[in-house]
């Protein structure tokens, strides 16, 4: 049965879209190394009928890697791993984005060839980091110099670039999770005192001069951003709630003019700071409610007829669902996902889910 919103067309940046939701990053750990290869682009191109796909979270430099065989957009060979995931998605009717993702202190360097881990602050993420000889406690990270921060930016517009010229159709910056640009929004891991560190503004600058460098370069309707205020995890916590507001007004005001394809936040949709944050954006906002839960038609309705969303975003039920929009308009029955081949490993659990 056909849900009356869920369903309904809708256009965000220059991507026309069949349904009001999308499929949501999802980190699997199936890179060949840092090389995205076939077996990816069967699996992207397996889900394009979720209209836009925002891929796992890919770095945007050797140095922000985090995890295990995640891809990146900075070297030849990426990219032309990348083109096959584009061509796939794009055969199957569909746009992808590229989630650009710098770690900064959620790494270990046997995850990236003994390269230096680096955040705003010294300060050590607490939990720990699978590697391929084990599991070890995060790396101490080095604090970035001022002058160095800059070169963090470029970073996200190369890659960026990368990723368009590549055949995807943009980016999406991450500034959520705990990862870098996270870690320089909030006080628990940013302790500098020059312009990026001591106070809202000085906080919210480096996202927002990487998103504005980014859209710049690629174009701004090509490019979506990732927050999630108060999400308080991997050590980074927002638990100032002036603080909190105070800098994720100042991130989204200085933005807001910029007229870019989406702004995505991952918090509790009906709070009054998602909704302050929204109406300060003024674009399109994709709403993803968080990991603790399924999201489900159900949910996906609920949001859109209370007008909390203009779209959301969904994850747990492609993994297993890879013609998801049409088993939800149909209403068939879905699969049901193995957690044990969620994370690394082949074809199982990746690739093989049956369709209708």
């Amino acid at each position: 049965m056909t849900s009356s919103r869920a369903f309904e067309p809708v256009r965000i940046g220059r991507w026309d879209l069949p349904q009001r939701f999308v499929m949501a990053p999802l980190t699997r750990n199936r890179a060949k190394g840092t090389v995205p290869g076939d077996l990816n682009a069967t699996y992207y191109g397996q889900r394009a009928g979720a209209g836009l796909i925002i891929t796992e979270g890919s770095q945007p430099s050797a140095v922000g890697q985090g995890y295990l065989d995640t891809p990146g957009f900075h070297s030849p060979e990426q990219l032309a791993g990348w083109a096959k995931v584009a061509d796939a998605v794009h055969a199957g009717g569909g746009y992808v984005v590229a989630q650009l993702m710098h770690v900064g202190r959620i790494a270990h360097p046997d995850n990236k060839d003994g390269l230096e881990t680096v955040a705003p602050s010294a300060l050590q993420a607490p939990g720990e980091m699978v590697t391929a000889s084990g599991t070890y406690e995060m790396t101490l990270p080095r604090e970035l110099a001022t002058e160095e921060v800059p070169g963090i930016v470029e970073e996200f517009v190369t890659a960026s670039r990368n990723a368009v010229d590549a055949g995807l159709d943009g980016v999406e910056v991450h500034s959520a999770n705990g990862y870098l640009l996270h870690q320089f929004l909030a006080p628990s891991s940013n302790q500098r005192t020059d312009v990026y560190g001591g106070s809202p503004q000085a906080r919210a600058k480096l996202t927002i001069d990487v998103v504005r460098a980014v859209a710049a370069e690629i174009g701004a309707d090509r490019v979506g951003v990732r927050i999630s205020p108060a999400h308080n995890i991997q050590g980074v916590l927002e638990e100032d709630e002036a603080q909190t507001r105070a800098t994720y007004e100042t991130l989204v005001d200085g933005i807001a003019d910029l007229g870019l394809a989406y702004l995505s936040i991952l918090a509790e949709p009906g709070s009054d700071l998602v909704a302050d944050l929204r109406q300060r954006f003024g674009g399109p906002l994709v709403i993803n409610s968080g990991f603790s839960s399924v999201t489900e038609l159900a949910d996906v309705e609920k949001l859109l007829e209370a007008d909390l969303a203009d779209v959301v975003a969904v994850g747990r039920e492609f993994l297993a669902n890879p013609d998801l929009a049409e088993r939800w308009r149909t209403g068939a029955e879905l699969n049901e996902p193995n957690p044990d081949t969620f994370y690394g490993g082949g074809a199982e659990g990746y690739t093989d889910y049956p369709t209708l």
